[in-house]
């Protein structure tokens, strides 16, 4: 992968170089379409709707490497570029712990906020006999192999990082005793947790709308710092006093060389997207919930899930 990114930066820096009409620019590490492309089209027409910029907001798609183009492109060809500003999620940080760019570290940019989230859930089957996280907690810690998880990442992906971080809170030390099947997407996770063939699964609050009005799966918690607008009947780990939050956020990097000013800049400009009339129906739109760190905080907060994130993975083998 990292020859591959390397070969293609070159090419890809020769077609950026043509923004300068933009005020400002916008890279989407991906094809048009999805969650990337989404926060960077989003964001921009808010930015430039509410006056935040004065200019329109230039999209550049820059798909490679599961962001790592992007990530390297932004490293070696524009570290120091305060105009410019990188779609992010809970992958990008997935990854960056898991040395999935190349060698490349979460400390080579700079995270300058998220402004929404898919929340990370937790449910059963209806018929389960588990009725709340504590329930299924407690089996967890009585023998941590009785209960098997699905879900739509790979084994070490986000979904499966979720169902080790309740049990890590929890108490629980033997984690790779846990069994996750990582499936192709939430609707096949349900589909086995439905089926008897795991005793719960994980994933996020959008892919399980559908089967929660259904009345196919009993959500038992939802891994947010608050109870999620719409779902209020829906407990957060934090109530059930597990104390973990894993949300799908969506939200920015910047290169790492700009000034203190000019990120603390981006970090105001996120914040006036986040509490805009447009931002809250574009998240009611697309099912996200609240979540709003900008600045410094959320650069700390970006920290430590990646210390965490890359501890739990060598723990379970994803690492050496």
């Amino acid at each position: 992968m990292k020859m591959t990114i390397k070969a293609l930066v070159s090419s890809v820096a020769l077609t950026v170089a043509a923004s300068s009409a933009f005020a400002a620019e916008c890279i989407a590490p991906a094809n048009p379409g999805g969650g990337w492309d989404f926060t960077c089209r989003q964001i921009g027409k808010i930015l430039f709707d509410i006056g935040q910029v004065s200019e329109p907001v230039q999209v550049t798609n820059m798909a490679g490497g599961g962001g790592g183009l992007a990530f390297s492109h932004v490293v070696n060809e524009r570290a120091d570029d305060a105009d410019l500003i990188v779609a992010a999620s809970s992958a990008t940080t997935t990854r960056l712990a898991q040395n999935a760019f190349g060698g490349m570290t979460a400390d080579q940019v700079r995270f300058v906020g998220a402004i929404g989230a898919d929340p990370g859930v937790i449910v059963v089957a209806a018929d389960s006999p588990f009725q709340s996280l504590n329930d299924l907690v407690a089996a967890m810690q009585a023998d941590p192999g009785s209960v098997a998880f699905a879900g739509g990442s790979a084994v070490g992906g986000f979904d499966h990082l979720k169902v080790l971080q309740v049990a890590k809170a929890s108490g629980i030390e033997a984690v790779t005793k846990i069994k996750y099947i990582g499936v192709d997407g939430g609707a096949d996770a349900i589909t086995q947790t439905v089926g008897g063939f795991t005793q719960g699964m994980t994933g996020d609050m959008s892919e399980i709308v559908g089967f929660i009005k259904s009345g196919e799966v009993r959500a038992l918690a939802v891994l947010t710092e608050e109870r999620v607008p719409g779902f209020e009947d829906i407990p957060t780990a934090r109530e059930q006093g597990v104390d973990v939050v894993a949300v799908n956020w969506r939200g920015l990097y910047v290169p790492k060389n700009i000034s203190d000013d000019e990120f603390n800049a981006w970090a105001e400009k996120l914040a006036a997207v986040a509490a805009s009339d447009e931002w809250k129906q574009a998240m009611a739109d697309n099912g996200l919930a609240p979540f709003t760190k900008v600045g410094g905080d959320f650069q700390s907060w970006v920290d430590g899930v990646v210390a965490e994130t890359e501890a739990l993975s060598r723990e379970i083998g994803v690492i050496q």
